[in-house]
């Protein structure tokens, strides 16, 4: 993330205008204004692999799947996390949501920071967010933190299955990975080729 200016916005509603005519997204995070950076290749086959597959998983409910062009507000924050489900949408707005049940997000040098302080402390606070998923991309390590487990973390790697509970789906840490090059995984594939 590229910090930009706070004055560059007056307000949430100018910052919603602005954020319509806008290439880049910005996130507005405590009255200041970030870029959002470009993703990698594993940054997008992580997001893409996880959004497909609750796709597949949710076809047929009232739930949707929303990926990193939809906004989710908390309080006067605006955040866009990578991956996130909505069952029941409480907003009116066409561009954002108040209440996903689990939100997605892939970690980079860049976001690490806000992903695992800011946002976390956000979304864990959010009353229709069940789950809290941190997935890293240079290594195979897969973070879920639940709302029914005190938001303890729970780490998956190579081997494992994860449940995802707010959305009753199962999936290997393996299928997520899923072409993803990283040394874990250029590892775990060789291992597997024997």
């Amino acid at each position: 993330m590229l910090a930009r200016k706070s004055n560059e916005f007056s307000g949430v509603n100018d910052y919603l205008k602005s954020e319509l005519k806008r290439e880049i997204k910005h996130e507005l995070i405590n009255g200041g204004v970030f870029a959002m950076a470009g993703a990698s290749k594993n940054h997008e086959r992580l997001a893409g692999n996880i959004y497909g597959e609750f796709r597949n998983h949710l076809k047929g409910t009232p739930c949707d799947i929303f990926s990193s062009d939809m906004k989710v507000k908390i309080g006067s924050n605006f955040f866009y996390p990578d991956v996130m489900v909505v069952c029941d949408d409480t907003s009116d707005n066409e561009y954002y949501t108040e209440s996903p049940v689990i939100i997605v997000e892939v970690l980079s040098k860049s976001t690490r920071r806000v992903d695992e302080t800011i946002k976390l402390m956000s979304y864990i606070n959010m009353l229709s967010v069940q789950e809290y998923v941190l997935i890293e991309q240079d290594f195979v390590d897969l973070q879920v933190l639940r709302r029914s487990e005190n938001w303890l973390p729970k780490h998956y790697f190579l081997g494992d299955e994860v449940f995802f509970e707010s959305i009753d789906l199962i999936l290997s840490v393996e299928e997520i990975y899923s072409r993803v090059h990283n040394e874990d995984m250029l590892e775990f594939l060789k291992a597997k080729s024997l």
